[in-house]
């Protein structure tokens, strides 16, 4: 069997929604119906849904869906974006289902990063920005102005982490697509705000993706109606949240959430250091401060607590024993002392300009607070960067004692799954792709860094997020009208607005 075949077989569904877009959509599709056929990697169909167009939108589609063959035409009696979006996802039975502008605004090289994650597992939604750094944007000042306006509020008022609620260019998994949409109240533009702003707050994942963006100057969009509909809707948003009823059954691995265990480990012995060696850099500062200023004595103390504490943590909390490399962690351990050293001097030199002869205590307490901040950047240092290049695996462990096995997980250290153990769907498409990172990468180890641990730990979740998926064939699709006789539960309704 060919490595790539679970690859190839996996199934994206593509809507585009249209209201009135007859003068453009048959130019639209064609163009995204090839540039798909062309390079896609995955299976794809491309569904244009008909939001009750009063033109001959309706007819065009019908029209693309005889002619192409991965192209099928939905129509909807309502308008509404949202809700064309509902139907189509309610009722797909794909593993990602995606949608796009009938303008093609975003460059189409975006599509295949958008997806990837999802198809994967590593993520559970995806979207276009357009206010990255390396996003390239064309469009007027006004939108641009709304646009930045409008995210910029959403993370004032919901603390929202995602950078473009807007940007018609969005996918995500069948099956968390599925568990959101009946907790998504909105059936028009704010759609895909409630949508993320749910999956946010409910623990899920996002991807975002910077993409090349035009503005179409032909855009239908009223955007002081949708400003408002935007505004009404972030009313509703937050009167569920602060009733309690928006919330979503979330995934085990969000509700089970636990510290790597060589973390928890790890932890403990860190911070019994990291208080000992403030004491020590406390009791120093004391003692030299009587014969030196601040700043010299602050110097002076704590690089003599960060040799020592370097030390202690190669030892007891990274458990690395000899001599080899012992200077070389030194040496790298020195970042973290150069970081504190900024801090402490930045905040000993602040307390004095504001306080010409400060109090002992005082001093101690803006050592302590600066220490803190410190204390942080130097775990990541030593854990990420000092004695990962060391050799320590994942695990904590040294690579040359190995990692000790988890016998309740059949993926092993290096990120690979036991074709033996392997029990669920999930378990067998990670199987794959970890086969397929391994021949492409030429090594296990090359797997493991690149994080195929983490992806194949979300795989295990992937049925778990909802009870039911939808079991329609893709035959029963109908070319120019509906999907199938599945029912969507309540789920379908009737249309929406192109982007």
């Amino acid at each position: 069997m060919s490595l790539t075949t679970p690859i190839r077989t996996r199934i994206v569904d593509v809507v585009v929604p249209v209201y009135n877009e007859a003068h453009v959509l048959a130019a639209s599709v064609r163009r995204l119906h090839a540039y798909l056929l062309d390079g896609f990697p995955y299976a794809f169909r491309v569904v244009v849904a008909d939001n009750a167009s009063t033109d001959a939108t309706w007819q065009v589609a019908r029209d693309l869906a005889r002619e192409l063959p991965h192209v099928r035409a939905v129509h909807l009696d309502r308008k509404g974006r949202g809700r064309a979006l509902r139907k189509v996802w309610a009722e797909s039975d794909a593993d990602v289902v995606a949608y796009m502008d009938v303008d093609l605004s975003t460059d189409l090289d975006a599509f295949l990063p958008l997806v990837a994650p999802l198809v994967s597992g590593h993520s559970d939604l995806a979207i276009g920005t357009r206010l990255a750094r390396s996003a390239a944007v064309v469009r007027g000042p006004r939108r641009e102005v709304v646009s930045r306006s409008y995210n910029l509020l959403l993370r004032g008022v919901f603390a929202a982490h995602f950078s473009d609620a807007q940007c018609g260019f969005k996918a995500a998994r069948t099956v968390v697509a599925q568990a959101l949409l009946p907790h998504v109240h909105d059936e028009e533009w704010f759609f895909d705000t409630e949508l993320l702003l749910l999956a946010e707050r409910n623990g899920l994942r996002i991807h975002e993706v910077p993409v090349d963006w035009i503005d179409d100057p032909d855009s239908r969009v009223d955007v002081l109606h949708t400003a408002l509909d935007d505004l009404r809707g972030m009313a509703r948003v937050a009167r569920r949240i602060a009733a309690g009823t928006f919330r979503v059954s979330v995934p085990p691995r969000v509700r089970e959430a636990r510290l790597p265990p060589a973390m928890r480990a790890q932890l403990p012995r860190f911070a019994l250091i990291g208080l000992v060696s403030t004491l020590a850099h406390l009791v120093l500062y004391t003692l030299l401060r009587g014969d030196m200023g601040a700043l010299a004595a602050n110097a002076l103390a704590l690089t003599m607590t960060t040799i020592a504490n370097t030390a202690a943590n190669r030892r007891f909390t990274f458990g690395i024993r000899g001599r080899a490399g012992v200077w070389r962690h030194q040496a790298q351990g020195g970042l973290a002392f150069v970081v504190g050293l900024a801090l402490s001097s930045a905040t000993l030199a602040g307390l004095h300009a504001v306080v010409a002869h400060p109090a002992r205590a005082v001093e101690l307490g803006a050592l302590v607070g600066a220490g803190a901040v410190a204390t942080i950047v130097r775990f990541l240092l030593l854990r990420v960067w000092v004695f990962r290049a060391a050799g320590v695996g994942r695990s904590g462990y040294p690579v040359d004692r190995g990692d000790p096995p988890d016998p309740a997980n059949p993926v092993d250290p290096g990120g690979r799954v036991d074709a033996a153990t392997a029990t669920g769907p999930g378990d067998r498409i990670a199987s794959v792709t970890s086969i397929t990172c391994n021949t492409a990468r030429g090594s296990a180890d090359s797997a493991k860094s690149s994080g195929m641990t983490g992806v194949l730990g979300r795989t295990d979740s992937t049925d778990s997020i909802v009870s039911t998926t939808s079991t329609t064939s893709i035959d029963s699709i109908d070319s120019v009208g509906s999907f199938g006789s599945s029912d969507s539960s309540g789920s379908s309704g009737a249309a929406g607005e192109d982007a």
